[in-house]
């Protein structure tokens, strides 16, 4: 676990995770493009919850190669990969279960999501944030799950369809849980 957490210091390492999340990042707004080809303007910066996750991060790393900081960016990109990672392997499951069926491409994203989650804690070490970022970060989630979920802007997962109104109690439970992970793991700066 320490040469893990080593390597997070490590700037070939960093690079590295930087140009595959860019391409996690791509892909997972290609994969969207159904979606928001149908979304009004306004909606869409709500509407690729994986792919804006992966992008915070991004920007995260770029700020950690360049020396620099920025707080709001830390506690976007630590909550929302634990969330829509957590998200999609659960909705992943929860289709197989329903269908009965495996498919590749929900393997592969219970895999992609489950790597998102884990580099939110890989990055634990380089986050500092202020308490208006913890703020600023609850509104963003919260507001997202209203688009998601009062809206009808989350990404439908098939026969999950029926199971909306659960679906959008867990994803607050998570904007809950992910607030305070960032809450009490998150080193804090004072304002």
């Amino acid at each position: 676990m320490y040469k893990l957490l080593d390597l997070m210091y490590n700037r070939a390492f960093l690079l590295l995770l930087l140009i595959s999340n860019i391409l996690g990042t791509l892909y997972g707004y290609w994969w969207y493009r159904g979606q928001l080809g149908s979304t009004e303007w306004y909606f869409m910066p709500f509407v690729p919850d994986s792919p804006t996750a992966t992008l915070f991060l991004c920007i995260v790393i770029v700020l950690i190669l360049l020396g620099k900081r920025w707080g709001l960016m830390d506690a976007l990109a630590f909550t929302t990969l634990i969330k829509y990672g957590v998200w999609a392997v659960v909705m992943n499951f929860l289709t197989f279960i329903e269908t009965g069926f495996v498919s590749w491409i929900g393997l592969m994203l219970i895999a992609s999501h489950s790597i998102m989650a884990i580099q939110a804690f890989l990055f634990l070490p380089h986050l500092e944030i202020k308490q208006s970022h913890f703020y600023i970060t609850a509104i963003w989630l919260f507001h997202n799950d209203v688009v998601d979920y009062v809206y009808n802007q989350y990404p439908v997962y098939g026969n999950l369809v029926q199971y909306q109104d659960h679906i959008g109690y867990f994803s607050f439970w998570l904007s809950v849980l992910v607030l305070v992970l960032l809450q009490q793991l998150v080193e804090r700066r004072s304002d």
